[in-house]
């Protein structure tokens, strides 16, 4: 991790910046991919499975026995562990539902909204060398909560044409049953267009490498909406003299370990702290299995120190960043001045990974900077909100005046007169 003392205002845009290929020659490859999906549907995705998977398929959809077997393949302690994760899951996000009030705006005008969650929705789940069992209870609860009708999962296999027994566990706890073998770009061109196995999804959920990111901005230019950029992991550590070294060394190399393409942040206002992490860092990369993909995520990775509490604050808005850890003395203070990130972690006991998989908040969080505009899923992202209005004769009378002069002055005479006809009525 390459380290800045206090750096210069013009020197931030460059310090937040992430890793990431040239987006043209990215698009131009998953445009490639999403086209063939959409005219050769699931002779592309097998012929995809062979070639990026390395697994040749008779079959997309995972069958019953195939959940079955999972079930009997994981051990009963993480069939505990999920449940319980699921269990706190379920009861964060039972609280993002609420009963919708009417509101007399003036008398006989009567206007409220209903919630309606969304019909066909897809999820993408990756696997490859982390299957990510856990976004599978991120995403299946708060759809089952809002009611929707038709979930489709798809996730990448193994060589050997096997899914996670973890993923399908968790799917069939959630209600999810219509799980296809298929990764990467191809599986968002297939919920995007539909093929003969795999249905068209009307909104595509999950994280993903880049070119899964490429493949779902694409979708949308067909018309199916995503529910943020969620891209490559990443961290950002703020930490005062009280951080504890060890801690935030284990908290930045846990987000390091996703990939390659992944980034952490550490923003020190000491720099004997900042120091000691490194040589932590140092020490805990090597009892890693997953230590060469955490090195060369901290290759593409910063500290930076600041004497500001202000300068540090500021620094951390404009990087945005996925999960912001806050190690510091007057954390939740500091919380309040935070205004761009998916999820924030107070204090040297709130780790990351703790909201990766079971505190009951959402890890589908956006990146790349999205967090200024973005919030994670949530029960809400599942849902159309749909307004409603209800008028009486005397309440049509009493708003007709507004109503009528304001289409007047825009020059919509026909909304006037859709007014004009109902009072003029004997």
């Amino acid at each position: 991790m390459r380290i800045f003392r206090n750096p210069p205002k013009s020197d931030w845009e460059a310090l937040v910046s992430r890793p990431a290929m040239d987006p043209a020659v990215l698009d131009a490859a998953v445009m490639e991919i999403m086209q063939s999906v959409e005219l050769n549907g699931d002779e592309a995705l097998f012929a995809m499975a062979k070639r990026f998977d390395q697994v040749v398929l008779s079959d997309l959809r995972v069958s019953t026995s195939e959940f079955e077997e999972a079930e009997k393949l994981l051990s009963s302690k993480l069939k505990l562990a999920i449940q319980q994760a699921a269990a706190n899951i379920e009861k964060f996000h039972l609280t993002q539902t609420r009963r919708e009030e009417r509101v007399e705006t003036m008398p006989g005008v009567v206007c409220w909204r209903k919630s309606v969650g969304i019909e066909r929705v897809g999820f993408y789940i990756p696997g490859g060398t982390a299957p990510l069992f856990s976004t599978v209870l991120m995403l299946g609860i708060p759809a089952a909560i809002a009611a929707c009708e038709d979930i489709v999962l798809c996730t990448p296999p193994d060589k050997e044409g096997k899914i996670s027994p973890a993923i399908l566990f968790a799917a069939k706890l959630v209600g999810v049953t219509k799980v296809f073998k298929a990764g990467g770009a191809q599986a968002i061109a297939a919920m995007t267009y539909g093929t003969a196995s795999i249905p068209s999804v009307y909104k595509i959920f999950g994280p993903g490498n880049q070119y899964v990111t490429s493949a779902k901005r694409l979708a949308q230019l067909q018309g199916v909406a995503i529910d943020m950029p969620a891209g490559p992991s990443e961290v950002c550590v703020l930490a005062d003299q009280t951080a504890e070294p060890a801690f935030v060394a284990a908290d930045l190399i846990s987000q390091a370990e996703h990939g390659a393409d992944s980034q952490v942040l550490l923003v020190s206002l000491d720099e004997n702290i900042a120091k000691t992490v490194q040589d932590e860092i140092g020490r805990q990369l090597e009892k890693l299995p997953r230590m060469e993909f955490a090195r060369k995520s901290l290759d593409n990775s910063r500290v930076v120190i600041m004497d500001s509490l202000a300068d540090a604050i500021a620094l951390v808005n404009a990087y945005a960043p996925e999960h912001l850890i806050i190690s510091c003395e007057a954390a939740e203070e500091i919380a309040g001045s935070i205004s761009n990130a998916g999820s924030i972690f107070l204090g040297n006991y709130s780790p990351e990974s703790v909201g990766d998989y079971a505190s009951g908040t959402n890890h589908t969080l956006p990146t790349h900077g999205f967090a200024r505009v973005y919030s994670g899923v949530s029960v809400d992202s599942f849902v159309k909100k749909i307004t409603i209005q209800q008028l009486t004769k005397a309440g049509l009378q009493a708003i007709a005046p507004t109503v009528d002069e304001m289409a007047m002055a825009e020059g919509l005479q026909a909304h006037a007169e859709a007014v004009r006809i109902r009072l003029n009525k004997q």
